[in-house]
């Protein structure tokens, strides 16, 4: 489900909540699925449950998962998110668009890159 790497200059907790954004993000764990306890997953890691519980906590304020009480945590379903990750995401999209436009890409490769047909290219990078 979820693998750590020691060596990486992330904190753990912040490996644990990209993993899940990931699988839940690509379907992997689909919308209202239920998710590990919080003591499954740090027994399954052998990491600290405070570390499993700032991760979960994170990404429910990022509307990734939800938690029903006395019944565990789940992945919530697809929805327009906006906010903080939001924001951050589209910031990193313009500076990858940019860096790649610099490169020698041309808009409409681009466009082709994350699916957006010639009819909604208004959609898209800024032309």
């Amino acid at each position: 489900m979820i693998s750590l790497n020691y060596r990486d200059s992330r904190p753990i907790y912040e490996q644990i909540k990209d993993g899940l954004r990931k699988l839940v993000v690509t379907g992997a764990v689909r919308q209202d699925e239920k998710l590990p306890s919080v003591r499954e997953l740090a027994t399954s890691l052998a990491i600290n449950p405070n570390t499993i519980q700032r991760a979960y906590r994170e990404l429910e304020n990022e509307g990734y998962i939800y938690t029903v009480s006395g019944k565990g945590t789940f992945a919530a379903p697809a929805r327009e998110h906006s906010g903080a990750r939001c924001e951050l995401l589209l910031r990193q999209l313009d500076e990858a668009a940019a860096e790649l436009l610099y490169m020698g890409f041309t808009k409409e490769q681009l466009r082709e890159r994350i699916g957006l047909s010639e009819n909604n290219k208004g959609d898209s990078v800024n032309d």
